[in-house]
């Protein structure tokens, strides 16, 4: 016998069904309700708990919310908790949900969902991932109250529920949250702001949002992620341009509002460009890095690895993806260079390139000329950009580079296969993370070492899991900057990933647009368009 809960649900999903496209049955906002936005990529997979790529959390903060928020310096505030009462053990956590919180289907939003929702993202997300160690039960106590017992002490609990990177901590429905946490929720059904036009969507050149308006906000002021997410639109259109020349010409034309990520080499002539400014809109810079395949060969051996990092120059890949210097900079910090975690202990022996070493290294890996396959994509420019410059440094120092372009959501797809590079598999990419994300030792995706729990590429290193479990064990501020300096120099050794350096990313806007927020990643809550 289905539930009555379940049977409303399915009702609802015959309605939409059966009935009239949702096109059909509104008349269209008024285009100064319209904000028309060119992302930097296509919108592929729907799941913000499935992928950890920025177009999807984007599109995921649109739907979903989360129990905390990050504001603007990265600290958690409530979000869609009221209430959080902690032992004086900090072992129990107690918390209650705000009113008000409803899905778009018109279900409230209770503990179950919420469980449901914490234990697939535990199970999927490098933060999550984390929590759940020190995770001894996650139980309901009634419709809006819920505990998270811990087996030993963890003083970053709300941080890790108000996670913005990676895969973040969306609450969905119970029966979303329940399904295999390795296959992606297609529904988009969540509590947030806005909702999903499915009927608009095209993918490859259009996705549509509109606010949600039974949508009830916080009392406070917008603050990053956290506070009042007011919604100021109707709608929100993403018009998918990944010709920069053809996104620069639809924003100077009017055609767009506002260009998410402008190709660096368009700036200069954009910024000329009367009524349109071009902003930062993240306090920290961002991070580009080439990521290995640690399962197969060559990259493997820590010593192929560290290759890498001799054989690259961080300038030459910043100055073909983002141009001026102005907007870039030489970092080997993981964590970040300007943010509380940005040590770069361990790494001054690569800070200049050092072909014969890296040549050496190479050798004694065991590497002897087998195809390595390298994926990428000029859907993000600076991205397809990098990947070139990345394939002819490493055929400086004798690696047999097959640099395969595709779209980026090809690219995105096939990131995640463990198979052979022969087999549809990969040994090689080029990407970005926000500074938000790789900035702490608990939400950097690549520093993840957990083997197969780690992120694409999935290093295996228990040394460098002990230390950054120290990281978050620390209980004062000495004892964490030791442990932050042992872990780094650790990673500089192993070499998850090549830091290729930092950079800002701005955003270009029309002037009759404003409110946009100093957040890790876009969001469209609080834009006014006069």
């Amino acid at each position: 016998m289905k539930s009555p809960r379940l049977a409303s649900l399915l009702l609802a999903g015959a309605t939409l069904a059966w009935g009239l496209p949702a096109a059909a049955q509104t008349a269209p906002p008024p285009a100064s309700r319209v904000l028309r936005v060119a992302p930097h990529a296509d919108l592929r997979t729907l799941d913000p708990v499935f992928a950890s790529i920025t177009i999807t959390r984007m599109h995921g903060l649109m739907l979903y919310e989360t129990l905390f928020a990050w504001d603007s310096q990265l600290n958690p505030q409530p979000q869609m908790v009221d209430q959080v009462e902690t032992a004086a053990d900090n072992l129990t956590w107690n918390f209650r949900l705000r009113e008000g919180l409803r899905f778009h289907d018109g279900q409230p939003v209770i503990s179950r969902d919420v469980v449901a929702s914490l234990k697939r993202w535990m199970a999927r997300d490098t933060v999550g991932v984390k929590l759940a160690e020190y995770t001894a039960a996650l139980e309901v106590i009634d419709e809006r109250r819920f505990a998270l017992r811990l087996h030993r002490p963890m003083g970053m609990v709300p941080f890790a529920l108000g996670s913005a990177t990676g895969q973040i901590p969306a609450i969905m429905r119970e029966s979303d949250a329940s399904t295999d946490p390795t296959r992606p929720v297609t529904e988009t059904i969540g509590s947030g702001p806005f909702r999903f036009n499915r009927a608009e969507w095209r993918s490859g050149a259009r996705i549509v949002y509109d606010r949600n308006p039974d949508y009830v906000p916080r009392a406070e002021p917008p603050n990053g992620l956290a506070g009042g997410r007011v919604v100021k639109l109707d709608r929100v259109e993403w018009h998918i341009m990944p010709d920069p020349a053809t996104a620069a010409a639809a924003l100077q034309t009017g055609e767009i509002d506002l260009w998410e990520q402008p190709s660096q080499d368009l700036i200069p002539v954009i910024s000329r460009s009367r009524g349109i400014a071009v902003e930062r809109y993240a306090s920290l810079a961002n991070q580009a890095m080439l990521r290995p395949n640690h399962l197969h060969p060559p990259f493997n051996d820590p010593r192929a690895r560290l290759a890498l990092a001799y054989a690259t120059d961080q300038g030459d890949f910043m100055a073909a993806g983002y141009g001026d210097e102005q907007w870039w900079k030489r970092c080997a910090s993981f964590f970040i260079c300007g943010g509380p975690n940005g040590t770069e202990a361990g790494t001054a022996d690569y800070a200049t390139p050092n072909l014969e070493r890296a040549r050496q290294l190479l050798a004694e890996s065991g590497y002897k000329g087998e195809r390595v396959v390298m994926i990428s994509s000029h859907d993000i420019p600076a991205i397809g950009r990098m990947a070139e410059v990345a394939a002819a440094s490493l055929q400086k120092i004798g690696l047999n580079v097959d640099l395969q372009f595709a779209d980026w959501g090809n690219v995105t797809s096939r990131q995640p296969r463990r198979d052979p590079p022969d087999q549809g598999g990969w040994n090689l990419f080029v990407t970005t993370a926000s500074g938000g994300t790789m900035q702490s030792p608990v939400t950097n995706i690549g520093t993840n070492s957990a083997c197969e729990r780690a992120w694409a590429g999935w290093p295996c290193d228990a040394e460098a899991e002990r230390l950054r479990g120290a990281v978050v064990d620390a209980v004062d501020e000495a004892s964490r900057k030791a442990a932050l300096n042992a872990l780094h120099a650790r990673l500089a050794a192993s070499q998850p990933y090549r830091v290729l350096g930092q950079f800002d990313q701005p955003y270009a806007r029309r002037s009759n647009i404003s409110g946009v927020l100093n957040a890790p990643v876009m969001v469209f809550w609080n834009i006014e368009k006069n």
